[in-house]
């Protein structure tokens, strides 16, 4: 099956062709939004970090950002620095050079203040704009794709109809030749053998289960049980009453694929790996879906029972619900209704065609609500404190 998109100079092939403006600090952030809000079709990622961070925090926040700009979704990317902060601005454009596409910095001390500073990124931005828009699109294989796979404000629906639904889309998509990726560590907690059982090697069994303790002692570390934020209060309030049940529910996402591969949060895909891979990544949807992302993630398909509008600044993300009320009540946020195989006896493989085929249509160009209502939340998972 032939997907037509943007081939980029490290063979890799985006489905949509993003001008990104990375702030590398807090500091930077507003001075990056404004540089966007100049530029038509350009993007910004603002956020709170980027400072005073350490170790393998500071370690996972470079890797999330300059994930963001490697991501074949991103034609060109305009990365924006005050000049004094933690994450240096050259760090993080001379990672994404390594693939070839063009990358520039600006920075607020050099140039004078964040006002020439806008000017001037203003000016590069529109340079990029107008070369990106000369790209032409060419037609690849839909091995090509990385598909991630989350899940929020769930209710029981999401473990009866809409996360194994997306699992036969999975499914299908890795016979094709492609990937997908698995997420949300606090939610495989009671299921994560069933998961680990899948791993292709021991050696990623083991560090499945190294991530789901990791993040169980760290919550025992701060003197609180996870119990108590999964599920959430509307996943109580939707009907799911243990972490365990939430979890059961949460893998039919995976499908029943073999796992290829357990990575770090925000790293990236092995392109030479197809298959089935899980990331270490929160429950916080924003936050996961951030990971996936910067992990190679061009498309992203989001499960809700109780409804969400989240989006993503440069990857579409396609809403499913198994809840027909949800899908009624927010068909503005919602792509399609999974509650069709409670209601009207739709099967689970037919819902998953369903699923897969929007999945092509939009990798083809067609906008997601999230899209064309311009949701483009993002968020870094953090490890460490700030100092």
């Amino acid at each position: 099956m032939k997907i037509n998109g943007y081939r980029r100079e490290n063979g890799t092939y985006g489905i949509r062709n993003h001008l990104l403006v990375i702030p590398t600090s807090v500091c930077a952030s507003e001075t990056a939004v404004r540089i966007a809000d100049l530029v038509p079709g350009a993007v910004a990622t603002p956020h709170q970090h980027g400072c005073c961070q350490v170790g393998e925090d500071y370690k996972q926040t470079v890797r999330t950002l300059v994930g963001f700009g490697c991501n074949p979704n991103v034609g060109a990317v305009l990365v924006v620095g005050l000049g004094c902060e933690g994450i240096q601005p050259k760090v993080v454009a001379d990672a994404i050079k390594e693939t070839k596409k063009p990358v520039e910095t600006v920075i607020i001390q050099e140039c004078g203040g964040t006002l020439k500073t806008i000017a001037k990124g203003a000016e590069i931005c529109a340079r990029l704009s107008r070369e990106l828009a000369k790209q032409e699109k060419t037609e690849f294989d839909v091995s090509e794709l990385v598909l991630g796979l989350e899940c929020g404000g769930s209710d029981p629906t999401s473990g009866i109809a809409s996360n194994p639904s997306v699992g036969k889309a999975s499914n299908l998509l890795i016979d094709a030749g492609g990937s997908s990726i698995l997420s949300e560590t606090t939610e495989l907690i009671g299921a994560e053998h069933l998961v680990a059982a899948r791993c292709v090697t021991k050696e990623l069994s083991d560090k499945l289960t190294f991530m789901v303790k990791r993040v169980e002692d760290k919550s025992i570390g701060y003197g609180v049980d996870l119990r108590g934020t999964q599920p959430t209060p509307g996943n109580i309030e939707g009907g799911l009453t243990t972490i365990e049940e939430k979890s059961l529910g949460c893998i039919y996402k995976a499908g029943d694929k073999p796992v290829v591969g357990v990575l770090e949060y925000s790293e990236p895909v092995d392109p030479a790996k197809k298959g089935l891979y899980f990331m270490d990544s929160p429950g916080e949807d924003i936050d996961s879906i951030t990971g996936m992302v910067a992990g190679g993630a061009q498309i992203v398909v989001f499960t809700t029972g109780r409804g969400t509008p989240t989006g993503c600044p440069i990857a579409p993300v396609v809403k499913v619900t198994g809840n027909s009320q949800t899908y009624e009540n927010m068909i503005d946020n919602i792509d399609i209704n999974a509650g069709k195989v409670i209601t009207e006896g739709v099967t689970l493989d037919e819902m998953g065609k369903e699923i897969f085929d929007m999945l092509v249509r939009v990798a083809n160009g067609d906008l997601t609500k999230a899209e064309s209502l311009g949701h483009k939340e993002f968020g870094i998972y953090r490890i460490g404190d700030t100092f």
